[in-house]
């Protein structure tokens, strides 16, 4: 039956002769087969050599195609529930995905859709039955990719506080390379947004034309209007999700452009801009949620006073209050000692730690030259009010919990090692932002984990720059739906939670976890190689508390990026599951005391799917390489 299905489907192709490399790679493509190019030119010059020339028949092109498809593991897995070794009946396929795969809740109906989405062939289908070609087509498909296909949609409760949830984060979202010369472009917002980025950074300057710039304040990078990077907001902001945008102003801009940022935040955005509490609460005493605030972009910055007074007092009032309590990030990320306010149309500045209410001493002026927050931009902050971290104590007998804090990732890490307990306490009340040192000139990003593992909601990256970081970045974000919320385990939402990564105690839900690491196919060959070989090794890393850190590393495979084997297993004890990631990364060894990266795959632990699954493969950019992939046996309890 599939000897006559494939003659039927090519034939066509084969009526005005035999085929070259171009007529091939369509044909491939016409039966829609995934391929390396690399590989099918060097299969396909192999197999013209054999009888010189540069066609090939009908007879070949079968040929090259079992080379690509008719993968020997599948076949043996096929096999040994086939009893022809040509068709699986539904209950033979039931079989299979009970004890391979554990998918427990199999039934007839679940062999039936797998039945009627995969086999090619009429006849087959027809008789609830599954050919090879059809089993083929299963195994690549993202059933039984390594990530659990239900979370691939939003399949968390959304309607916790946002504190409650990781919240992907960029740093510096403008810059597409390094923080001193490099070129500020739109495209940052865009990609940004379209990964699924929910928090993004804007630093705003005075502009000509009373028209305020986003770039890199003091340095060459480039400037972009502040007008077009919300064009491109409102155009991106809700493509890859529904939930919240929050757009964290980093602002140095003069009273007048900043009532210029307010005029175009309100014109442009239109009704996604949230202007107002979505309550009409006295006082707020929770944040809202996220599936409260879908479809909306909240803005993070300075504020005049609270977000209660701010609803009840008119614009003349707000002026001239006295703001002692508006204790904000500076205009130069956290490391101004002291704090702009401006009222009634003069600049004051108050101390670092200074109490609410206390008379605000003279002082010197300060050696930046700084700005107070205008009314119009102070009255779109309305649930992420950004406020200057004191010390926890003082957060917790003073901050609101719609104010958030700011830490660069030096001081944050202090506290991390230092005061886990109270950091995490700390995070279960509120937003906490991490960003990168200011050191970093050449946009480099710092491991995000251990500040998820003390409960940080907005850890920033930079975007821009490729690497791990950026890799445990996208891979904890691609749960949940990729919608850039996250649920924090139950252990660091609790206020009286006892958790820190170093001392996991009574929160341990210890896991066993074994991979066997099979093969691999159409890996991208060595960039030294003048055909299609490689020498391929695979890295597997868990990241998570300091007790779930480990490695293994597989034995390399000499001269085969086609189709490697491996065969071997890997076992992995993780303390804190629902804190871990694993990442398979894919290396070529180019020497005996190099290797080079190829491609990479990440994802939460606990989107781990059971059984045999095959393992995509990511770029160093996270571009999917269409064609490659790693094949797995996956199995925990």
């Amino acid at each position: 039956i599939s000897y006559t299905w494939f003659w039927s489907l090519i034939q066509n192709d084969f009526k005005t002769g035999n085929l070259d490399f171009e007529g091939c790679t369509r044909l491939l493509e016409k039966m829609q087969t995934p391929f390396d190019e690399r590989h099918l030119k060097h299969i396909f010059k192999k197999t013209t050599d054999k009888q010189g020339g540069d066609i090939i028949s009908m007879e070949d092109f079968k040929s090259i195609y079992r080379t690509i498809v008719h993968r020997p593991e599948f076949q043996e897995l096929f096999r040994a529930y086939s009893p022809d070794g040509q068709i699986l009946s539904d209950t033979q396929l039931i079989k299979f995905l009970l004890k391979e795969q554990f998918q427990t809740k199999a039934t007839e109906i679940t062999a039936s859709e797998i039945i009627l989405k995969y086999e090619p062939i009429d006849e087959v289908r027809k008789k609830k039955q599954l050919s090879f070609e059809g089993f083929v087509r299963y195994m690549n498909s993202e059933e039984c990719s390594i990530f659990n296909i239900q979370h691939k949609t939003v399949y968390q409760d959304m309607n916790h506080p946002l504190c409650d949830y990781f919240i992907s984060s960029s740093h510096n979202t403008y810059l597409l390379h390094d923080q001193l010369k490099g070129p500020s472009h739109l495209w940052g917002y865009t990609s940004a947004l379209l990964k699924g980025c929910r928090c993004l950074e804007i630093d705003c300057w005075d502009g000509s034309n009373n028209e305020p710039v986003v770039y890199h304040g003091h340095t060459l990078t480039s400037k972009i209007p502040f007008r077009s990077v919300i064009t491109v907001i409102d155009k991106y902001a809700f493509m890859s999700s529904e939930y919240p945008v929050v757009l964290s102003l980093e602002n140095h801009c003069s009273l007048k452009q900043q009532e210029v940022m307010a005029e175009c935040l309100k014109s442009i955005l239109g009704d996604k801009l949230l202007c107002s509490l979505i309550d009409n609460e006295e006082e707020i005493t929770q944040l809202p949620s996220p599936e409260a605030l879908k479809f909306k972009v909240l803005i993070k910055n300075k504020k005049i006073g609270t977000t209660e007074e701010g609803r009840a007092q008119d614009e003349t009032q707000r002026e001239s209050e006295s703001t002692s309590d508006s204790e904000t990030e500076s205009t130069s990320q956290d490391t101004d000692e002291s704090v702009p306010i401006y009222r009634s149309g003069r600049l004051t500045a108050k101390r670092k730690g200074e109490r609410r209410g206390s008379a605000v001493p003279p002082q010197k002026k300060p050696k930046m030259k700084t700005q107070g927050i205008a009314v119009g931009l102070s009255d779109l902050v309305i649930y992420t009010k950004s406020a200057k971290f004191m010390s926890f104590e003082h957060s917790l007998e003073n901050q609101k919990c719609y104010e958030n804090n700011s830490i660069k990732e030096s001081q944050a890490r202090k506290f991390a090692k230092n005061s886990a307990e109270e950091f995490i306490s700390h995070t279960t009340r509120f937003i906490t932002r991490i960003y990168p040192r200011g050191r970093r000139v050449n946009s480099s990003n710092y491991f995000p984990q251990e500040f998820w593992n003390v409960g940080c909601q907005m850890v920033a990256l930079n975007y821009q720059t490729s690497g791990p970081p950026m890799e445990l970045q996208d891979g904890k974000f691609r749960d949940n739906g990729g919608c850039g919320y996250v649920l924090k385990p139950k252990f660091l939402r609790d206020r009286n939670t006892t958790f820190t990564p170093q001392n996991v105690g009574g929160h341990s839900k210890p896991m066993s976890l074994s991979i066997r690491l099979i093969s691999g196919h159409q890996l991208p060959p060595s960039r030294q190689s003048r055909t299609n070989k490689a020498d391929p090794s695979v890295l597997i890393e868990i990241y998570g508390v300091p007790e779930d850190q480990t490695k293994h590393k597989s034995a390399v495979v000499r001269s085969n990026a086609l189709n490697p084997r491996w065969n071997e297993t890997f076992s992995f004890n993780i303390q804190v599951p629902e804190l871990a990631l694993i990442r398979f990364c894919l290396e070529d060894e180019v020497s005996l005391v190099q290797k080079e990266f190829v491609a990479q795959y990440t994802l939460p632990v606990l989107s781990l799917n059971t059984g045999y699954r095959t393992i995509p493969l990511l770029s160093r950019d996270g571009i999917k390489l269409d064609a490659a992939s790693l094949f797995a046996h996956v199995w925990y309890y």
